[in-house]
């Protein structure tokens, strides 16, 4: 989602830019990181007890690269979680001295009976450090000399060790998948990083008896919208290739396993006006016959859609839209033998003529594809006025064509949005979101530009993204919307900052595909969507209105304007117990 008022172009045609980033082969390179833009103070690291410290901590906590960890050295992690969750943890290194190689290895936890978390539900990584800056109000042309720009532990990477220089911090990132169906009980285990010296660190995973359901059954309407250039980009490989298909797979398939519902479509060029680092390209090309008929070849949306759903998403298909940034719609024109493009006013008679035909091909197509039922027209903060032309152009083409809106709440036109997602500073009514829910409309809220907190940005401290799932809950969202997944800068390892807003608003995970502290804080929320969902449910299955009022309780103080005064992490820290208590 990005603010109205921003139309700053971005030269980054995905035909043009294929970039040597050999960071981007999971497993293959290690890659250098920028240099820390905050000198080491010598004196603090000379005064270290010891040359190398391992230690646990918070997971909610930024590390400074080369500021020493003023935190209590904690030798031993204990965690709960129920069947089905990931949990996870941060370790750090920091060291006065040069190691050639940090590694690590992790002993299965066991229990009592000799039950085992296998190997394979483990995952670790090193948390790598990129050039983030500051909100600095948010939205707007930005120039880097202009803002306070640092370091900031994100990106969790896909090597097996790395290298660690003298007077800096390392952190590790440790995940653990809870199977679904291990028996409750304490399972102990431990993670040896090898430093200068083995340190054996042990752990215990408390396992709750509930189970959290598989995400692709998670009722959180997550819908972060997917950017398939820039995976082309990132890679150097062609667009739509063979090649881009097999690389795209482990980016979509990690979004799956974050509950993601919906696929990001494009049916015309550049529905964004050029907001980002890469285009957007259509995913159907118009072709305007010399008789002046038109002809739509729908061979690359049939394909990206089916692969979207090979990988595990499958719900909805928002396709982006009849109100561009621009109002440019571009085809080919072969009469004339080359790329044009029709602009023209929303609800003029060339774009109603434009549009007309087209949704009456595609409604037939959809139709055909077995698609039309999961498949919305959807736009972008677009004003009403332009809205209630799509709707009535929409319902005239077929009554059951769904409507998709992210922006402002539009009273006038609710009943027609089946898909409604506000800006965060809104709400819904209780008795419309009510309404909304019981007919099974998706009915959300989105973070972007505009918002200091909680969001996502490569500063934002990671306990928001947790926090964003708790807010969902206690205001009755069904879930939560962001632009975007992927939609990378320059250089989205070393330096994610960009033009426009601030650093890391457009993209949550890294090429690799790596996941991130962002990214895994955000699933954290989510699961915490669920196991409340869950929680209410039994607590009134079980005639508990104790339990049930203690729960809602502590929901109402989820608000933003909390957020002021009280940390999100401050606020969690008081209330996550409360998702692992039994009945």
């Amino acid at each position: 989602m990005k603010y109205t008022l921003i139309f700053f172009f971005i030269a980054g045609f995905y035909t043009a830019i294929a970039q040597d980033m050999s960071y981007s082969v999971p497993g293959k390179n290690y890659f250098a990181e920028a240099p820390d833009i905050q000198p080491a103070d010598p004196v603090a690291w000379e005064k270290l007890a010891q040359p190398v410290t391992v230690s646990f901590a918070n997971s909610n906590a930024r590390y400074p690269k080369q500021q020493v960890p003023r935190i209590q050295v904690q030798q031993q992690w204990a965690a709960s979680g129920w069947k089905g969750e990931k949990i996870h943890t941060q370790l750090l290194v920091w060291t006065n001295q040069t190691i050639p190689a940090v590694s690590y290895t992790i002993t299965e936890p066991s229990n009592a009976k000799g039950e085992i978390i296998p190997q394979s539900a483990i995952s670790a990584g090193f948390v790598r450090y990129v050039i983030t800056d500051e909100f600095a109000g948010g939205c707007g042309y930005r120039k880097p000399a202009d803002f306070d720009s640092s370091l900031s532990p994100d990106a969790i990477d896909i090597i097996p060790n790395i290298p660690v220089e003298k007077n800096s911090v390392q952190p590790l990132w440790l995940s653990i998948q809870i199977p679904p169906a291990i028996s409750a009980g304490v399972y102990n285990g431990s993670i040896t990083i090898n430093a200068d010296r083995p340190y054996q660190l042990p752990f215990s995973i408390r396992v709750i008896n509930h189970v959290l359901p598989p995400p692709s059954a998670w009722s959180f309407d997550l819908d972060l919208w997917q950017h398939p250039a820039a995976i082309a980009r990132v890679h150097g490989v062609p667009l739509w290739s063979d090649e881009h298909f097999r690389l795209m797979k482990p980016y979509y398939s990690m979004l799956a396993n974050a509950g993601q519902k919906n696929i990001t479509a494009s049916i015309m060029e550049e529905p964004w006006g050029h907001q980002t680092y890469d285009d957007f390209p259509s995913l159907i090309k118009w072709t305007k016959k010399k008789n002046g008929t038109w002809v739509y070849d729908y061979s690359l949306f049939d394909k990206y859609i089916s692969f979207v759903m090979s990988c595990g998403i499958t719900k909805r298909i928002n396709c982006y839209s009849m109100v561009p940034w621009a109002l440019s719609f571009r085809y080919y024109d072969e009469a004339a033998q080359k790329d044009t493009a029709l602009k023209a006013a929303v609800g003029s008679p060339q774009y109603n003529a434009h549009w007309t035909s087209m949704l009456k091909d595609f409604t037939k197509h959809l139709k055909q594809k077995g698609w039309f039922g999961i498949t919305t027209i959807a736009m972008d903060e677009r004003p009403m006025k332009d809205m209630q032309v799509v709707i009535k152009m929409l319902k005239q083409v077929d009554p059951q064509w769904k409507i998709a809106l992210a922006g402002n709440y539009h009273p006038e036109i609710e009943k027609d949005i089946f898909d409604y997602c506000l800006a965060s500073s809104l709400e819904f009514g209780d008795d419309i979101l009510q309404q909304r829910i019981a007919a099974g409309k998706p009915s959300t809220y989105y973070t972007c530009c505009t918002e200091n907190y909680p969001n996502g940005f490569t500063f934002s401290p990671p306990a928001e993204h947790v926090w964003i799932g708790w807010y969902a809950a206690a205001k009755g969202f069904t879930g939560y919307l962001r632009w975007a997944y992927n939609s990378w800068v320059a250089d989205p390892l070393r330096d994610s900052r960009f033009s426009a807003w601030p650093a890391g608003d457009t993209y949550q995970v890294y090429p690799g595909p790596r996941t991130s502290i962002r990214f895994e804080k955000l699933v954290e929320g989510i699961q915490d969507f669920e196991k409340i969902v869950i929680l209410r449910n039994l607590y009134r299955k079980a005639n508990d209105p104790q339990a049930l009022s203690r729960l809602e309780s502590v929901l109402k103080q989820f608000d933003i304007k909390q957020l002021n005064t009280v940390s999100a992490e401050e606020m969690l820290v008081h209330v996550k117990d409360i998702l692992n208590e039994t009945l």
